[in-house]
């Protein structure tokens, strides 16, 4: 008969026990209870205040409009080529200036200056 290193008879030892627990844990097991719902001071938001997006097709482009309350916010206008850009109104008086992305290219420099 050959004989086991003394860490893996230690290791048949440890599955040999732990082979019952296992078995009883898994006969044991119960569906867990339904999840209550979410306190009044966390309800979602209003849905007024949710965007409409409303989509459509301009000649070739597809054009996605975005309201709150009814208001125009934003417009992403895609065209066939697949660059989409954004008009944006800002200010809120109706005039919409483009973006080529949403990225307010606003960058922090990274760079190190010195060390000590």
């Amino acid at each position: 008969m050959r004989r086991l290193f003394p860490q893996a008879a230690a290791r048949l030892a440890l599955l040999a026990l732990a082979l019952p627990a296992i078995a009883l844990a898994q006969a044991d097991l119960q569906p867990l209870p339904a999840v209550p719902p979410p306190p009044p001071e966390m309800a979602p938001f209003d849905a007024a205040l949710e965007p409409q997006v409303t989509i459509k097709k301009r000649d070739n482009d597809t054009v996605e409009e975005f309201r709150v309350q009814g208001k125009l916010y934003m417009i992403k206008v895609t065209p066939p080529h697949g660059v989409p850009y954004y008009l944006i109104d800002n200010q809120g008086d109706g005039n919409f200036m483009r973006m080529e992305t949403m990225d307010t290219r606003t960058r922090v420099p990274m760079w190190v200056i010195g060390t000590f």
